[in-house]
This record gives structure tokens, C-alpha cells and sequence, in this order.
């Protein structure tokens, strides 16, 4: 029995698909599958679903240009949901938004709403409209050599810190060093996602050479 063939489609034929990005892990959208649509999908590498508004095939990216190349798909512990993993050339929403869930509900107190693309976003901000008294702000004023010097002298003081054995220095000045790293990548126009693909690469060809190790 093949993998599909354990799937539990509902009444319509469909089971639903979270949509995940391979690089984040953010979830972009949920959409539904029907058994052609899941074929298609892993036969072309890119997600294809069923509109239950249209009640047709939807190549997502067909139009947009926008397409969702499959990394991997999992089904849960019952068989009956989807995730595919997925490495997008665009927007995931019809909107132009990264991701189709994009509106609170409900947010706890406790919540400490902090991300890194949240901050890269903050320091792009202050490229894009300065504002005074802002360090972030002076630095993009200074320049390229100003942001480098901070670099060095910021990965220099994370070394002298772990040299140290002090652990709560190192947090603090590799939280610096993170910090002005990030400003560099918005003055070379670099995104964390062009990192993140840089560090997917090389776990991809880590993965494969461990794998001929293992055969040889």
C-alpha cells in the first residue's frame, strides 16, 4: 500500500494541507488537497490543490509566478492533514503578504512578540525613514566602513568574552555582534532569507557527503 493509499480523504474527496516554509518554518497557508491534486504535487515538485471555490485544480504560482517548491510532505498520526515543506519564489497570500495568516485573534500577555525578521524589519526601517537621535540611524549615516569597524569590534569583544568563561558577557556582546551583523545585511541589501538558504545549501551537501561516507 503506498503512502497515499493510507490517507484519509474526507467526504469531498479532500484533506487539508498546512503549508509550511522551509527556511522559517512559518505557516503560510492552509489549503485542501484532493488525491489527483497530491499526485501532481509530488509528481512536479511544486504544490498543486483543489479550489473548493472553483471547484478545479489550482496550480499555486501558475499565475503569480509565485510557485511552492516541495521540499517534503507528512501526514500526521491519523492520517488525515497535511504539511508540505516548501521553498517559495513569492508571496505565499493573494494579498502580496508572506503568509495568509497575518490577523490577531487573540494574543496572550505573556507573549514576547520578538523575532529576527521582526527586527531585521526595525533596522531596515530606520534605513528607509531616518530618524533622529536613533543609533541605528547614525550608523547607516556613517556608512559601510563605520558598520564594518562595529563588526570587527564587536565579533572581538565576544571572543575576549568567551575567553573568559563568562557566559552572561557572551550573551550579551554576541546579542551586539548579531545586532550590527544585521545592520551590515540591510546596508548590502542581504536577507535573512538569503542566509538561510546559504545555510540550507550547505546542510544539503553535509547531508549527501555524510551519505557517501556511509556507502563507501
Amino acid at each position: 500500500m503506498s503512502n497515499i493509499e493510507k490517507l484519509k480523504f474526507n467526504a469531498d474527496g479532500l484533506i487539508p494541507a498546512i503549508v509550511v516554509d522551509y527556511l522559517t518554518r512559518e505557516v503560510l497557508t492552509l489549503a485542501y488537497m484532493n488525491k489527483e491534486s497530491l499526485e501532481i504535487s509530488m509528481k512536479e515538485g511544486k504544490t498543486c490543490f483543489w479550489s473548493r471555490s472553483r471547484q478545479e485544480l489550482w496550480r499555486k504560482g501558475e499565475t503569480s509566478g509565485n510557485y511552492q517548491h516541495i521540499i517534503k510532505i507528512t501526514t500526521d498520526c491519523d492520517c488525515d492533514a497535511l504539511t508540505v515543506l516548501v521553498k517559495k519564489d513569492g508571496p505565499a497570500c493573494h494579498t502580496g503578504a508572506e503568509s495568509c495568516f497575518n490577523e490577531d485573534i487573540f494574543i496572550s500577555d505573556e507573549l514576547n512578540d520578538f523575532s529576527m525578521r521582526g527586527l531585521m524589519q526595525l533596522i531596515e526601517g530606520r534605513k528607509t525613514e531616518p530618524q533622529e537621535g536613533s543609533y541605528t540611524t547614525y550608523l547607516f549615516n556613517k556608512g559601510i566602513d563605520k558598520i564594518l569597524k562595529k563588526v570587527g569590534e564587536e565579533s572581538t569583544e565576544v571572543i575576549i568574552a568567551g575567553k573568559a568563561d563568562d557566559k552572561k558577557e557572551t550573551i550579551y556582546e554576541i546579542a551586539d555582534l548579531i545586532y550590527h551583523v544585521l545592520v551590515l545585511m540591510v546596508e548590502m541589501g542581504i536577507s535573512i532569507n538569503d542566509v538561510m538558504t546559504e545555510l540550507a545549501s550547505r546542510h544539503v551537501i553535509d547531508h549527501k557527503v555524510k551519505q557517501e561516507k556511509m556507502t563507501k
